[in-house]
């Protein structure tokens, strides 16, 4: 229970169908100082489980947090990667660390607020991870990762309803969090401001300033810091735009402190290969299997098809020139509304 309407709602569907519901929220940020899980909303999901009768704990997973989430989040940045902080802490926390403590709790489920559903594969008869109803909501972007066992005793029950459903919900059952506003930042960095968070909390001597280039290696301006820029940026990178060219970032090299910024054009890419990949529903598809390829959250899905699965490493070919994609962030495979897998993006396929 996050202190938001979404975990709300998850928690009053649970109890209306007979569960014997304990709400669980988060410590993470150190000092209740991020913009969710904060001591405000303990005291809102407090509030909610005493409307609902529940009892309520706050498990303290700061250190947790600092291990798995915040030093790889400034590691990223360091290489030149852009990470997705979210996706890593559901996978390391919130369906890791958390469903043990739930378990010793003696639980068998693990609800939350996650606009997602959880499905039958009628080919294999096994549990299958779905899009949201929602599909303006929908986050399984971010649960790429959950495997067989973790869907076995996962629950979404807002998986099925849109935004608007799930605050009407809320505030027939009279809980007072129906109208709070969401979150969308980084929680842990409330001020948007990521690349000051990781120059607070970097190594010392990591970051330095270095060159930006065009493709054919020309000096075009100096930065501080690769961990200052994210591939396809065009804003603030001080080069103005002469003769009416307009460059974006195409690269980070953090070896070298390079920036290499290209038009708009160099940017498109056939693929991408992705690490550290996971299949959601069992064994990778066969080469050839055509999908779609979410790139980022709000990102359109792409037409593609997997070309290699080796191990825990993919290449994926766009159907025709594809986007530019960033390394560090997530690539998330679709058949449909089914969630094929998942990995994170090492680079693209030129």
């Amino acid at each position: 229970m996050s202190g938001g309407v979404d975990s709300a709602v998850a928690a009053a569907r649970c109890v209306a169908a007979g569960y014997d519901v304990i709400g669980i929220s988060l410590r993470l940020a150190p000092g209740g100082s991020g913009s969710c899980c904060s001591l405000d909303d303990f005291h809102d999901a407090r509030a909610v489980a005493d409307r609902l009768g529940l009892p309520h704990y706050v498990f303290d997973l700061a250190d947790d947090f600092e291990r798995h989430v915040i030093r790889p989040f400034v590691a990223e940045y360091v290489a030149g990667r852009t990470p997705n902080p979210c996706a890593r802490c559901n996978r390391q926390l919130k369906f890791g660390v958390l469903w043990e403590r739930a378990r010793a709790l003696g639980a068998r489920w693990l609800a939350t607020g996650h606009y997602a559903r959880i499905g039958t594969d009628p080919a294999t008869g096994r549990p299958c991870l779905r899009t949201a109803a929602d599909a303006a909501k929908d986050q399984t972007y971010f649960l790429f990762a959950l495997g067989q066992a973790d869907l076995a005793h996962t629950l979404f029950p807002v998986g099925e309803l849109t935004k608007a459903e799930v605050r009407g919900e809320a505030t027939r059952l009279g809980l007072a969090v129906a109208d709070k506003p969401e979150s969308m930042e980084v929680c842990f960095v409330p001020d948007g401001d990521a690349a000051g968070f990781v120059e607070r909390h970097a190594p010392a001597g990591t970051l330095r300033a270095g060159r930006i280039v065009d493709e054919a290696g020309r000096e075009l301006g100096r930065h501080a810091g690769v961990h200052r820029s994210t591939v396809g940026q065009r804003r603030g990178l001080g080069l103005g735009c002469g003769h009416g060219t307009r460059r974006y970032v195409r690269a980070l090299d953090a070896s070298t402190a390079t920036v290499t910024v290209s038009e708009a054009a160099g940017l498109r890419a056939r693929g991408l290969v992705a690490r550290d990949v996971s299949w959601t529903g069992g064994p990778a598809p066969a080469p050839d299997t055509p999908l779609a390829v979410r790139i980022r959250h709000r990102h359109p899905p792409v037409p593609a098809r997997l070309a290699r699965a080796d191990g825990a490493a993919a290449t994926v070919l766009f159907e025709g020139d594809g986007p530019a994609v960033t390394p560090g962030q997530a690539a998330v495979f679709y058949r449909g509304d089914t969630v094929l897998g998942g990995g994170w993006i090492a680079g693209d396929v030129a």
